[in-house]
């Protein structure tokens, strides 16, 4: 059996805890390598390791950080097979698709060659007589991440990236249920000619996130999870004096008025309510068609597209549409909560629930579900389901439609479909969502702009990567400048002014 260990000063390090987590294959329900959960000792070696490192990586200049992601750049490129492959098999999801989970973080890691520039501070010359005035972005010393088990190659990057960029040295937690692609990325971070102890990777459960919530080396946390732990973690890590950037969970909308093309919306809703089994936090898993008529065409168009939908294991290769929900109790849970929808009085148009995979029983697949008639106070449309599960809450109006995504505790992302640029320019302007697609139905920005979601899909002021990255990863210090050839003699009391 495959034990994976701890990534630390550049080395693989053998758990000591004793304790270990399960890694399941999901698709042949096998436990495929057992990884270590570390004890606190651990963490706190892992952190003493960094802080080490940090002083010199920071007066490294930014240009040749900025090499060091260039280079990163390039191995990810060359190892996209493998990294794909490794993530398909502790995931579930398919090859492509993992694929583009690396070329997400990927692009991450091209706009951190960017460094330079988005570092520059500020400069006032002359704001007084004989005075000067700049600003400096400089790091924060030792942060760290902890990641979900849906991404786990993108969301490591979109933290590690620009906070390495910045200066920092990097503790990730990654999820124990597939540890081992942000391994992978730290030993490609090393070929790439990172200094050891700049990024360490750390395996552990809630012992792990507790101990680096607690320690006051750590400057700053970003998490991405469920809602009640981000809140958890954002509440912990700030009483504790740090910075925290900390997102939760999501009840994706997207509103179909009469005037969309039903075609593209109908692709639309398949690819992004199924696509990884829906285990994605931009997933759309309510669709809201404005007037009977557009939710029935919706429904007629929707129906026989769910059904024909391809599940299995990612080594079928193309020929899948998406793979298993990546644990057993995932599974159950899924299933239980489109028990409770059936309960509520919600109309299966399609049950995907006695879905079995032929030669991988055990394995962790569910059949696509769609439901019809979904009201808001059903659990289904309240819930955050992770599943491959679509919910139809039919509106009579374009206002009706609006106000359900405005009044969900839930603000991630959202989406319209419609010809009417009047309504399109409306529904963008006034969304308390904090990302919006037009005719786009998962509406994750480049990483040259920012990610994040409002209410409580998120919590902090920053967001991930674009420009908010590298404030969220570096303080401004402000510089007044006078040199004593201007200076009177004598102390001054009053508080200076600019005379």
């Amino acid at each position: 059996m495959r034990t994976i260990g701890h990534f630390i000063g550049g080395k693989h390090v053998e758990g000591t805890s004793g304790r270990f987590a399960d890694v399941f294959n999901p698709a042949t329900g096998e436990v495929q390598a057992k990884v270590a959960l570390a004890t606190d000792a651990e963490m706190a070696a892992a952190v003493a390791n960094a802080a080490a490192a940090q002083p010199k990586w920071a007066a490294t200049n930014p240009q040749r950080r900025a090499r060091v992601m260039m280079k990163f750049v390039e191995l990810l490129n060359r190892d996209m097979d493998k990294l794909a492959e490794a993530l398909s098999r502790e995931h579930g999801k398919t090859l492509p698709d993992a694929k583009g989970d690396v070329i997400r973080g990927l692009e991450v890691a091209e706009f951190c060659i960017g460094a330079p520039h988005l570092l520059k501070g500020e400069f006032t010359e002359g704001a007084g007589p004989g005075i000067d005035m700049y600003s400096m972005r400089q790091p924060l010393g030792v942060v760290a991440g902890i990641t979900p088990f849906n991404f786990p190659a993108m969301i490591p990057m979109w933290k590690f990236c620009p906070a390495i960029a910045c200066g920092n040295a990097f503790i990730l937690k990654p999820s124990e249920r597939d540890p081992s692609v942000p391994i992978m990325l730290a030993e490609l971070m090393i070929e790439a000619g990172l200094p050891a102890g700049v990024l360490n990777v750390v395996n552990g459960d809630k012992s792990a996130v507790d101990a680096i919530l607690d320690d006051e080396t750590i400057q700053a946390v970003g998490f991405v999870g469920s809602t009640p732990i981000a809140q958890y973690v954002y509440a912990r890590a700030t009483a504790s004096g740090k910075r925290a950037q900390c997102f939760g969970g999501a009840k994706n909308h997207m509103i179909i008025m009469p005037d969309a093309d039903m075609d593209q919306a109908a692709d639309a809703l398949i690819g992004a309510g199924y696509g990884a089994a829906g285990e994605r936090c931009m997933a759309v898993s309510v669709a809201v068609p404005v007037g009977a008529s557009t939710a029935d065409a919706l429904i007629a168009k929707l129906a026989p597209k769910v059904e024909a939908l391809k599940i299995g294991p990612y080594t079928a290769g193309d020929d899948v549409d998406f793979g298993p929900l990546v644990t057993k109790e995932a599974l159950a849970r899924v299933k239980g909560l489109v028990d409770q929808g059936v309960k509520e009085g919600a109309t299966l148009v399609v049950d995907g629930r006695g879905f079995k995979m032929q030669g991988y029983e055990n394995g962790y697949f569910m059949g696509g579900c769609l439901f019809d008639n979904v009201t808001r106070d059903m659990d289904i449309y309240k819930t955050e389901i992770f599943g491959p599960v679509l919910s139809v809450v039919r509106a009579e109006t374009y206002e009706e439609a609006l106000e359900l995504p405005m009044s969900h505790e839930y603000g991630n992302g959202t989406a319209i479909f419609t010809r009417d640029g009047d309504t399109a320019r409306d529904f963008a302007s006034r969304i308390n969502i904090g990302m919006v697609g037009i005719n786009v139905p998962i509406p994750v920005p480049l990483a040259y702009h920012t990610f994040g979601g409002w209410k409580r899909s998120g919590f902090g002021d920053l967001n991930q990567h674009g420009p908010d990255g590298f404030r969220f990863y570096t303080r401004t210090k402000t510089v007044t400048s006078r040199w004593p050839s201007g200076l009177k003699d004598g102390a001054e009391f009053s508080i200076p002014t600019m005379k």
